[in-house]
């Protein structure tokens, strides 16, 4: 009789852990119940959809046309700016230059920073020297800098993207390796290393999976950082001036004075830029809530 009763509990739990949801599943489920999660998801789906299919919405800005500072209307549903060109389609176009920008420094970035970040976590070795350059990266002023790079290597969207790389990814990195550092000290990371002498080999079976969130959070942060910073970089006039983005949209209405007199040259650029950081930030909250098991609603 007690053999048969622990046979129907050692049942029960075989079948309790086989309807109890996985991780991602947990995580999905509770991100859908966030209206806020959803919407920045559903906001950032839609600035890459606009990017993607720009020529399909909007003819590309070029030249001068006859209708001066035109407010919106039907016929321009976003006004026009000092040259006549229709600022729906500078702001279309803008989304796609911008998205291009973000994705290029954010691979950058990140590339480098989860490299730099599981190798001092892993090899102690490499972690005081990395530490000291990460340190050092952080303490620097970034925007200054950033100028004068720019302002050096001369304004393209080749620059603009090596130039955010290139002062985002020590923020990854400290993000990365405070994470990873956790995992290489767990029983089964050590059990690892006593099946196998490959470092190379645990870092991508078991330490990358461990911190893959941590990596997706900063992904979507330094895409927003990114694209904040390159259209401070543009309005300073050190954006590509051969592609439309939102900040070369706010530079030119300052430059034309129209920033004063056409509110909408500057408002619906302004409303991208705020939209796409908004979202971002909202999307990484909503995504962090949703994988602590600890804020999970029922």
């Amino acid at each position: 009789m007690t053999s048969l009763i622990e046979s129907a509990a050692g049942t029960a739990d075989v079948a309790d852990a086989a309807d109890r949801p996985t991780a991602a599943k947990a995580t999905w489920d509770a991100f859908r119940r966030n209206p806020l999660g959803i919407l920045a998801m559903g906001l950032l789906a839609l600035l890459i959809v606009v990017a993607l299919v720009a020529p399909l919405l909007a003819s590309y800005p070029r030249g001068h046309g006859t209708a001066i500072l035109r407010p919106p209307s039907a016929a321009h549903w976003f006004g026009t700016d000092n040259l006549g060109r229709d600022v729906f389609a500078e702001v279309v176009y803008g989304t796609r230059a911008s998205m291009l920008v973000a994705a290029g420094a954010t691979a950058l970035a990140i590339v480098i920073g989860v490299t730099v970040a599981v190798c001092s976590a892993y090899f102690r070795w490499v972690d005081g020297v990395m530490g000291v350059l990460v340190d050092l990266f952080l303490s620097l002023p970034v925007l200054p800098l950033m100028i004068l790079v720019a302002a050096l290597v001369g304004p393209s969207l080749q620059t603009i993207v090596f130039v955010l790389a290139f002062f985002s990814w020590p923020e990854v990195s400290r993000v990365v390796r405070s994470q990873a550092l956790a995992v290489v000290r767990l029983p089964y990371v050590d059990a690892a290393r006593l099946a196998t002498g490959s470092p190379l080999w645990i870092i991508r079976k078991h330490l990358l999976p461990a911190v893959a969130p941590v990596i997706a959070v900063s992904v979507v942060l330094t895409a927003s950082r990114a694209v904040l910073s390159a259209a401070g970089l543009a309005f300073l006039g050190l954006g590509d001036p051969n592609s439309w983005s939102w900040g070369r949209i706010l530079f030119e209405a300052q430059q034309s004075g129209a920033m004063q007199e056409a509110w909408w040259t500057t408002l619906f650029p302004s409303l991208a830029i705020l939209a796409l950081v908004v979202a971002a930030t909202l999307l990484s909250i909503a995504y962090n809530d949703a994988r602590d098991p600890r804020t999970r609603k029922d």
